[in-house]
């Protein structure tokens, strides 16, 4: 017997009736609260990129960087932990070549490179200083896992909440330089001699069997 013939019967009173419709109604809409709503093919969590800015002043010469200067910047580099996709830039306000020139022999031993220009810091620089700001960029995926979507109930055909969660955050913490992931690597000559150098290297090896094949030396003994 359902619960309007209850309530025509008299067994199932109004207000009884009223709220019985009402606790359905609730379960319902609290079923759908969870219901997945993402009908394309694409992840709703994508890899965030973030900059962080670090810098140091150094004092400067006429010939470059001032005496123990250099020490002091390479042991920067080295609590750091500069690496590959770091951007390193000079902040010189006297424009000296050498101070640039001085800079840059200390990043070529981590296998950086001076990027142009340089990025809005605070404070101004004094005659005879200089500033070393190093930029690292940083991939990370918000908000997952997201297992939100946990309804078994999906009329839309939608993906889960956490679909894309595992691929893209594994590509964030794995990417060499976060910055790819936003515009590309660029076709300057250091990405085409890095691309090119395993290849050379194979091409100019030397063929293992040049020496032709050693035989071990045998000997016989007459009984």
């Amino acid at each position: 017997m359902t619960k309007s013939s209850l309530a025509r019967s008299g067994m199932l009173s109004r207000p009884m009736f009223s709220r019985a419709i009402a606790l359905s109604l609730g379960l319902a809409l609290a079923g759908c609260g969870g219901m997945p709503t993402n009908r394309t093919m694409y992840s709703t969590h994508q890899p965030v990129v973030e900059k962080v800015n670090y810098s140091l002043d150094v004092g400067t010469g006429g010939s470059g960087l001032a005496y123990g200067e250099q020490s002091r910047l390479v042991d920067w580099f080295e609590a750091m932990g500069a690496r590959y996709g770091d951007r390193i830039y000079v902040e010189d306000p006297e424009s000296n070549p050498a101070t640039r020139s001085a800079v840059e022999a200390v990043a070529g031993r981590f296998g950086l490179m001076l990027s142009e220009g340089s990025p809005a810091t605070e404070g101004n620089l004094g005659q005879g200083r200089a500033r070393i700001v190093l930029v690292r960029s940083k991939a990370t995926v918000p908000h997952c896992p997201d297992w939100s979507s946990n309804s078994d109930f999906n009329p839309n055909n939608g993906l889960s909440s956490n679909f894309g969660c595992a691929v893209n955050s594994n590509l964030a913490a794995m990417v060499a330089n976060p910055e790819d992931l936003v515009h590309g690597a660029t076709g300057t000559t250091e990405v085409g001699v890095r691309s090119t150098k395993a290849i050379e290297t194979f091409r100019n090896a030397a063929p293992t069997g040049g020496g032709g094949v050693q035989l071990p030396a045998s000997s016989s003994k007459g009984d």
